[in-house]
């Protein structure tokens, strides 16, 4: 198997987990975990051959989707799925340093950006290889952290650092459109001096190659959909939160293709 191929099952493999979580106890931010999986497989699949690359997961409520990817990395030994949600267990809803594989506690929204582009800028200043790969939302660039953290990466000229966006146009409250519209998303980033590249968020060869770091700070804004692979759930602002039976669960994991 290649390693495109070996991406796309592990993206496959991961959304069954997720809808697994989806019908656990609490349930999860399904919606947000299918829109930004194939972005988190891409970062993991970069960042595993680019010794000292951090990815950083700022949407943090996407947390039932990072578990479901690092156990595909094999960064996370159990299937976290039977333990999401559950007291005392560490795979809570938002991702914290009790997980395997998880180096920053990421939730309150636009504070990853920061955390990454401050390992970024570590890795420069010890002289070590490395950078980072920060994955947020497009509802989060709403947070003024995350253009404050645009100007420390271009006034200290923090190369090793690629912003993701997971543009699934929705949030919390309902559609980014309806809430704080994002107009002219692409010339934003580049005058902070970052090089953009639009892409298809759900191919992943092309999110590996936007991801890859170039010579200047990249924003990838990589357009995506809501509960991806599950099409009873695609693309509805009600799929943001869910809680479902196991037999509901189990019709869902048999579409995903």
């Amino acid at each position: 198997m290649n390693e495109i191929d070996l991406a796309n099952e592990r993206a496959r493999r991961a959304r069954r987990s997720v809808v697994d979580m989806a019908a656990g106890a609490v349930g999860c931010h399904l919606g947000g975990s299918l829109s930004v999986l194939d972005i988190l497989v891409a970062a993991y699949t970069v960042a595993a051959a680019r010794p000292g690359t951090e990815v950083v997961l700022s949407k943090g409520h996407a947390a039932a989707g990072l578990y479901a990817v690092l156990h595909q990395f094999g960064l996370i030994e159990e299937d976290p799925a039977p333990r999401y949600g559950l007291p005392g267990e560490p795979y809570t809803g938002h991702p914290s340093q009790k997980v395997p594989g998880v180096r920053f506690a990421t939730g309150s929204l636009g504070h990853g950006a920061a955390y990454a582009a401050g390992w970024a800028l570590s890795r420069r200043l010890l002289g070590e290889a490395g950078g980072a790969i920060a994955v947020v939302g497009d509802g989060e660039l709403q947070e003024g952290l995350i253009w404050e953290t645009l100007q420390v990466v271009q006034a200290k000229r923090i190369t090793g650092f690629t912003i993701v966006v997971d543009v699934n146009g929705g949030q919390n409250d309902g559609y980014v459109s309806d809430i704080s519209a994002l107009p002219d998303l692409p010339a934003r980033f580049a005058a902070f001096g970052f090089e953009v590249i639009e892409t298809d968020g759900h191919d992943i060869e092309k999110l590996m190659t936007a991801i890859t770091p170039g010579e200047r700070p990249r924003a990838v804004l990589a357009t995506t959909v809501k509960a991806k692979g599950v099409p009873a759930a695609e693309g509805k602002a009600s799929s943001h939160y869910v809680k479902i039976p196991p037999a509901r669960a189990r019709q869902w994991k048999a579409a995903i293709a």
